[in-house]
């Protein structure tokens, strides 16, 4: 019983992270308010590591995840390591989301059709600013933040 808890809890804590708005970032411009609660990089398998620091704006910044080239425009990739999800609703539109679903701490599974979608139960979230198109989750996605410049997405 006190395993079951000590999961539970530290799911729940995995969705409490990076609350904020879901402004997206153009190529070249600055990212969005909020951030991931884990740290490190990767693609739709995990992959690469690092920490997230710094803000961007004073030529720092946090770990690489991706060249924009590599996010499917209308589509997105999930970072499992960073837990996070990289979203272009539109050509040059870049936002990110935590790749925690809502609804049971599962990490999400698959970006298609214009959702970041959860395979443990079927909640889909909007790519546009991660609320949910359909449950059983009733929270949307938190925003995370992330910095696009010169062509490189990486965690603010």
């Amino acid at each position: 019983a006190a395993v079951g808890a000590a999961g539970l809890t530290a799911a729940l804590a995995a969705c409490g992270g990076g609350m904020a708005d879901a402004t997206g970032s153009k190529e070249g411009g600055g990212g969005q308010a909020g951030a991931p609660d884990a740290s490190g990089g990767g693609d739709n398998s995990g992959g690469g590591d690092g920490s997230a620091g710094g803000d961007g704006s004073a030529g720092g910044g946090g770990a690489a995840l991706a060249r924009t080239a590599e996010i499917p425009k209308g589509g997105g990739k999930i970072f499992k390591d960073a837990k996070v999800v990289v979203t272009q609703p539109q050509d040059g539109e870049i936002r990110a989301f935590s790749a925690v679903c809502t609804h049971a701490g599962c990490l999400v599974g698959e970006v298609s059709g214009g959702t970041i979608n959860c395979m443990c139960h079927g909640s889909k979230f909007d790519i546009t600013d991660g609320s949910v198109k359909h449950g059983p989750a009733t929270k949307g996605l938190a925003p995370a933040k992330v910095n696009v410049k010169g062509g490189s997405v990486t965690l603010g």
